[in-house]
């Protein structure tokens, strides 16, 4: 059944308009209205209820009334000395009364403390309120003022005032400094894990001068994961680091620390740049798969005066010659640690004598306003005049990148030189190899040499019998297990003695106990007890290189 065609009939209803109804719809609505109040209020109740009562208009208040009333604290003062003409209740309980047409300099000087004479001065003259927030009064109370321009609109030669309307803002004030105290605690936590997790002191390799430069974001930004590390290798093999974790506080700092220390365990492999990035890579994914990081590995051989490097999704290396010409270390870059499914690889970048190489994260180069390749090119030319020792060029890029203390994210520098030495200084460097041919015969030419090159670099006499046994014991290992190409390498710096023997077999010795009986398999075992350390790794080639070292007498 249709209740809406038949609902008039019922009592208490509303007839509906007909769709038919060609009436117009004021009318319609004043019918309605007629329906709903009645034909008007009855006999002797003019005030019926279909008439709303008015309340009092603005003017009909009073100022003093309602000022008075107000918990905020109001004042009001006139004319350039600023004289007092009426402060409220409420300014009277916190500051107690003041005396009236007396100057607010004299008697206020609850508004020296807060710095709003000042302020007064400037509302009166352009006629424009101003607003300032927690200003802290000598009672401890905080404040937010706000002083209101008053003119006289009859009087055109009234001098004009000043309304002062100050809320007590004490308690929003202390929660607000207790935040910036609790946040500033916690910065203060990361920034001392932050540095107690990177080097304490860098490792100054034989070959190299190091420095770097760690710079945490200003008060108002929160700790990053930004890194660096130097790992001598041994060998006079030195690996350089430098990385990013993505993200802020103290959880960035904890995964930065745990991936430098995988660096370092992974670095002890002696493996090549890129297969210590693909061992992080899946170490990252495992600590926390929502942190991404970035990471380049470089190491440098100064026999070969080359840096080989790997990226995972880190800004080039740049390094600067001895003239001043600045090369960018592009490829190869795979993606940042932790997404996994990528094969890194590893490229080569020319480190001579004189040149100076530098690894850095984003926050020295990235800008809001710019784009970051910009960033990269500003650092070239400021690392193409930058001159002098490591720490002088590291503060040089910081001071020409406007990297202050307010910066708005951290920084890490990593400045390595490799020094063209000369004169004396180029005396206590020394290179010399020989190239291990015919068989069994070659160890005899090869302690022949060894003894020969150990006598004209002035070596004592133990130090040149224990050179030359090394070299043997290592010689006679790689031709019983390796194969050609074979090379013993002699080299000495300012504070040791390395000895290498390289050949084109991969598989690494192993130290291992010989029995009494056994003719072989005490050759590595002598060498350790003799040198003050050993080790080896695969080549790039597919062999391998076999080394110790000797510390020389200081």
């Amino acid at each position: 059944m249709n209740f809406t065609r038949w609902s008039a009939r019922l009592p208490g209803t509303q007839r509906r308009a007909a769709r038919d109804d060609r009436s117009p719809v004021p009318a319609a609505r004043g019918e309605y209205a007629q329906a709903d109040t009645g034909s008007g209020p009855p006999d002797g109740d003019p005030d019926g209820p279909g008439t709303r009562s008015t309340g009092p208009t603005l003017e009909d208040l009073s100022a003093r009334d309602i000022l008075g009333r107000l918990p905020a604290l109001v004042a009001l003062v006139h004319g350039p000395d600023h004289r007092i003409t009426y402060v409220n209740d409420a300014y009277t309980a916190a500051f107690g009364p003041r005396p009236f047409d007396v100057p607010a300099a004299e008697a206020m000087p609850e508004l020296t403390e807060l710095s709003l004479l000042p302020l007064m001065d400037q509302v009166l003259r352009s006629g424009t309120p101003r607003t300032v927030k927690s200003r802290k009064a000598g009672s401890g109370h905080s404040y937010t003022v706000t002083c209101t321009p008053v003119r006289h609109e009859k009087d055109k030669g009234h001098e004009g005032g000043v309304l002062v309307y100050a809320a007590d803002v004490t308690d929003h004030a202390e929660a607000a400094e207790r935040l910036r105290t609790s946040e500033s605690r916690h910065r203060r936590t990361a920034v001392t894990l932050q540095r107690s997790l990177l080097p304490q002191e860098l490792e100054q390799p034989d070959d190299l001068r190091i420095a770097a430069t760690y710079q945490p974001g200003g008060t108002d930004a929160a700790v990053g994961g930004d890194w660096y590390d130097v790992i001598t290798l041994g060998a006079g093999r030195t690996a350089l680091v430098i990385g990013d974790v993505m993200g802020r506080g103290v959880r960035a700092a904890a995964v930065m620390g745990q991936l430098r220390t995988a660096v370092r365990a992974y670095a002890r492999l002696d493996l090549p740049p890129h297969e210590v990035l693909q061992l992080l890579d899946g170490l990252a994914a495992e600590i926390d798969a929502s942190q991404i990081a970035t990471c380049a590995y470089a190491v440098h051989d100064p026999n070969e005066g080359l840096l080989v490097y790997s990226s995972a999704g880190h800004l080039p290396i740049l390094v600067r010659d001895e003239d001043g010409t600045v090369h960018r270390a592009e490829d190869p870059t795979g993606p940042p640690l932790g997404t996994g499914g990528w094969i890194h690889t590893s490229g080569t970048i020319a480190l001579p004598p004189g040149s100076t190489a530098v690894l850095y994260t984003d926050g020295l180069v990235e800008r809001r306003s710019e784009d970051i390749d910009e960033g990269v090119a500003s650092l070239e030319r400021a690392l193409s005049g930058a001159k002098g020792s490591p720490q002088v060029v590291c503060d040089r890029l910081m001071r020409s990148l406007n990297i202050t203390a307010e910066h708005d994210d951290d920084v890490a520098v990593l400045v390595v030189q490799h020094p063209a030495r000369t004169g004396a200084t180029a005396e206590l460097f020394h290179n010399a190899s020989l190239d291990l041919l015919g068989g069994i015969e070659a160890a005899p030419r090869a302690r022949a040499f060894a003894t020969g090159v150990l006598t004209s670099w002035r070596f004592p006499m133990e130090l040149c019998e224990l050179g030359v046994l090394a070299a043997g014991e290592l010689v006679a290992n790689s031709l019983q297990h390796g194969t050609p190409p074979m090379r013993l390498a002699l080299r000495r710096t300012d504070r040791r003695l390395i000895i290498e023997v390289t050949d084109g077999d991969d598989h690494l010795p192993r130290r291992r106990r010989a029995e009494p009986g056994d003719e072989a398999g005490r050759g590595i075992s002598i060498v350790e007890s003799i040198a003050t350390s050993w080790g080896s790794r695969r080549t790039p080639g597919g062999g391998k290189a076999v080394w110790c070292e000797f510390a020389l007498p200081q």
